[in-house]
């Protein structure tokens, strides 16, 4: 843990792999998800909008190259000397047959700069002949797969219209950490019928996992989703954190309680103005983290403070995680 933080922190992660500074670079690569082509529903994640995180240089009638060199270019100004990750960020970044994928990852390693892959996609969605790729790709570069889990909970993971359980999650985690692949999660705190228990209960559910990173964001009400709809239906079956100080105990009770290794990369999502319904706190990422280790202060408060390993031994060797 970073002796200035209270938390495992992502850019000190970084430097274990890297000499240099290294920055992500959002791709949309033209996939779509299960939940969205009727293969296993229609409409996608009731809450997700993909317009909240592309950036502008970020479309599909551009190749991955395009983006790429568009991306460098947007970062280059900041710092000259920086390398670069291509993160397959848009819906689900392995839902195409093998050779397509294969060729859209190699590309983006061709590119001057880019020295490893982030790939985002669902549990449900990595079959067995893509990891045994991965797992090859992973002994000559930098890789990370970043699972979106959402919740723990089933559920929640039928309302909000995911397509898949937690045990599907279980599985792809530990599918994916057994080949040696740094393994990521996302999830969303303030989904409708969870409550603050049960979303500190998910940090120590999410602890049992070989999870090498997790991304926490807030519940992000979004203009044009089927959530915005929902709530304006029935606004009393959601809970928003309007303000900033409830989500901040929040999330310094679920760190608390999550494995004090984990990687936190995040703890908020920042979507544009003309999108946010709610919440809107007016806070760059920078601002929200520095209130957030003030109040962690202030509680005496730091990662696994309260986390109790449950009868499994988590053992954390050459970077990778597994149980017994």
């Amino acid at each position: 843990m970073s002796t200035q933080l209270l938390y495992n922190d992502f850019p000190t992660f970084l430097r274990k792999y890297f000499p240099y500074k290294v920055q992500k670079i959002s791709l949309n690569a033209g996939f779509t998800c299960p939940n969205r082509d009727g293969t296993k529903g229609w409409g996608g994640c009731t809450y997700c909008n993909n317009q909240t995180f592309n950036p502008d240089y970020c479309r599909t009638e551009k190749s991955i190259t395009t983006q790429l060199e568009e991306g460098k270019c947007f970062f280059a100004h900041k710092y000259p000397e920086m390398k670069y990750l291509a993160y397959f960020q848009a819906y689900t970044n392995t839902y195409a047959e093998l050779e397509g994928l294969k060729r859209k990852y190699e590309e983006a390693l061709t590119v001057d700069g880019v020295v490893g892959l982030v790939i985002g996609t669902r549990p449900d969605c990595m079959p067995e002949s893509l990891l045994r790729y991965l797992e090859e790709l992973n002994k000559h570069t930098f890789l990370m797969v970043e699972y979106g889990i959402e919740s723990t909970c089933d559920e929640t993971l039928k309302r909000i219209n995911r397509g898949h359980t937690y045990a599907d999650t279980v599985e792809a985690v530990r599918r994916t950490a057994a080949c040696g692949i740094l393994t990521g999660g996302h999830i969303i705190l303030g989904l409708p019928g969870e409550t603050h228990d049960t979303m500190v209960a998910q940090a120590e559910i999410l602890s049992d996992l070989p999870l090498a990173t997790l991304k926490i964001h807030q519940l992000q009400l979004i203009r044009g989703t089927r959530m915005a709809h929902e709530y304006d239906e029935a606004p009393d079956g959601f809970h928003l954190f309007n303000k900033v100080e409830e989500y901040i105990d929040l999330v310094i009770d679920y760190v608390e309680h999550l494995r004090p290794d984990i990687v936190v990369e995040r703890f908020v999502s920042q979507s544009p103005k003309d999108l946010l319904i709610a919440p809107d706190w007016g806070l760059r990422n920078y601002e929200f983290v520095a209130r957030l280790q003030k109040r962690m202060k202030e509680r005496g408060a730091y990662q696994g403070k309260k986390y109790r390993d449950s009868e499994k031994r988590i053992i954390f060797a050459d970077d990778k995680l597994t149980t017994e």
